[in-house]
């Protein structure tokens, strides 16, 4: 009502200006506070483009009960439970009395121009060789401890995917809170600046820059929005949820290195250990199985060589020789095992690096905040005295304009900052392997 008043009257060039400084002032005080990631709200109601992907928050949903849920979702679940089937066979196997399947033969032979009749009916056995059951079981043993292994190891993944699309909705969500505000800045300056051009205290020159300049900041609300629709995707195709936690920061988990109990490492171990009671079990069965066969013999017929009589037969099938047919499955597994030996040594070398770069990410993002928030409070310094003097007619409104763009980089910067501080902290969580 006070602006109002004043505009009500007749003014001179003094109280004009006073009055110009107080609109500037009150229209042009950046929007500087920060959105927590807890608490920004998603679906707001400026847009530009006719499409729109809502991600709600829900305040029951945690960090880990989101990575839970997108693990059931997740594509390798099938491959998981294909792993925890073939442990399951191979270990049933392992309890069988017998190394393979029986044979059961049934004969009958009959001599017609002697009068003679044979009837023969047996049982074949194949027999576990010395220790091969015991290599079974261990086989069984390491391919249900593997089957374990990858499905952390798979968690670990999708939990460093969850964490990558949270924390990326977070910086471009407060790249487009930040474009928004700016939009609202430049276009309560571009309606002060008309009703300056319209009282005869700016030129007609300064009405058009101010509307060049907002028409650069719907550009860039616009290619924010955009980048927000995109981070909202990705984040609903990789959980196949539209909803997100509240709170999702972590408390960072410092290691001075890479440990052997980092959930892929276990993983690729477990994979090498399979392998290894993989050829064990092979070497076992040695030159192949024996056998022990039991059977009956029935001799009857009207000729008078014919016995009469009915016997009973057992015998034991030694196999030998033939330890060079293993040496192909033996060497097609063996080359799968030092496959995983490579994979592990090249996996250490980038856990080893990931865990650097986290570390040096993390020093460089806290002495870059410091920076950023000391930078923010000096540009709004300077933005409110260059207000001042544009009320005053001792700048151009060019200036002003430049100003108030490093400004508002300057605010940007250190909300970005202070975000990426807290993803970096779960980024670093990720690469040593610590789960939320």
């Amino acid at each position: 009502m006070f602006l109002l008043n004043i505009f009500s009257k007749p003014l001179s060039g003094i109280l004009l200006r006073q009055a110009f400084f107080l609109l500037a002032i009150l229209l042009l005080i950046p929007w500087s506070a920060y959105c927590q990631a807890a608490a920004w709200e998603l679906d707001n109601t400026i847009s530009m483009v006719d499409h729109h992907d809502s991600i709600t928050i829900d305040a029951t949903l945690t960090l880990s009960k989101l990575i839970d849920l997108t693990m059931e979702k997740y594509p390798d679940v099938s491959w998981l439970n294909a792993l925890e089937e073939e442990a399951a066979a191979i270990s049933e196997r392992s309890k069988s009395w017998t190394a393979g399947a029986s044979q059961a033969t049934v004969g009958y032979q009959s001599i017609a121009s002697f009068k003679l009749n044979y009837g023969t009916a047996g049982v074949q056995v194949p027999l576990w060789n010395l220790g091969q059951r015991d290599a079974e079981h261990n086989l069984a043993n390491q391919a249900e401890t593997s089957a374990q292994s990858q499905a952390v190891g798979i968690k670990l993944r999708v939990a460093g995917l969850v964490r990558g699309a949270l924390w990326n909705m977070a910086l471009v969500n407060i790249r487009y809170e930040q474009a928004q505000a700016e939009l609202d800045i430049y276009e309560k300056l571009l309606a002060t600046i008309k009703r300056r051009v319209e009282l005869g205290d700016l030129p007609r020159a300064d009405e058009l820059l101010a509307q060049t300049e907002l028409l650069q900041r719907r550009s860039v609300f616009t290619q924010a929005e955009a980048e927000l629709m995109h981070a909202r995707k990705r984040y609903s195709s990789i959980t196949q949820l539209t909803k997100m936690p509240v709170i999702y920061e972590e408390k960072l988990v410092a290691l001075k290195e890479i440990e052997q109990s980092h959930p892929a490492l276990v993983a690729v171990n477990s994979q090498i250990e399979r392998k290894q009671a993989e050829i064990t079990a092979i070497k076992s069965i040695g030159s192949g199985q024996s056998h022990v066969l039991a059977g009956l013999l029935s001799d009857e017929g009207n000729d008078p060589r014919s016995n009469k009589a009915e016997f009973f037969n057992v015998g034991v099938i030694v196999p030998f020789g033939g330890n060079a047919h293993l040496q192909p499955q033996i060497a097609a597994v063996n080359v799968e095992l030092n496959k995983l030996f490579a994979e592990r040594e090249q996996l250490f070398r980038d856990l080893e690096q990931a865990h650097h770069e986290a570390e040096h990410n993390l020093e460089v993002n806290r002495v870059e905040l410091g920076t950023a928030n000391e930078q923010k409070k000096v540009s709004e310094e300077l933005l409110t005295m260059t207000q001042l003097a544009f009320s005053v007619g001792e700048i151009n409104l060019l200036d002003l304009l430049k100003i108030e763009s490093r400004t508002q980089q300057a605010i940007l910067n250190a909300k970005e900052r202070k975000v990426m501080l807290q993803r970096d902290r779960a980024f670093y969580n990720q690469a040593v392997g610590v789960m939320p």
